[in-house]
């Protein structure tokens, strides 16, 4: 299975912590129960999207914040130590 990702570091901390706070709010809330049950599913929603890296509405929207880091092959053209220089003993004439 591929791991997907769309939600960056940051904005993942951010909603762990609305998630959080969502539902604390919902359990000392003075709202009606459908609003403390809005409040609980929000924050659930929140939480949840933020531990796992992956909002669905962000993919159906195009929004992807997480930076996408590709491993360099040891051989490729933009690996430093590609370019460094030779060793001249290696190298007889």
């Amino acid at each position: 299975m591929k791991k997907y990702r769309n939600l960056g570091h940051h904005e993942r901390v951010i909603r762990v912590g609305v998630g959080f706070l969502l539902l604390a709010v919902s359990g000392f809330s003075f709202l009606p129960e459908w609003g403390d049950l809005i409040l609980m599913i929000v924050g659930l929603i929140a939480l949840l999207t933020g531990i796992i890296g992956y909002c669905p509405a962000w993919q159906v929207l195009g929004i992807n914040t997480c930076p996408h880091q590709k491993p360099d092959h040891p051989l490729s053209p933009s690996n430093p130590a590609v370019h460094e220089h030779a060793d001249p003993s290696s190298h007889r004439s």
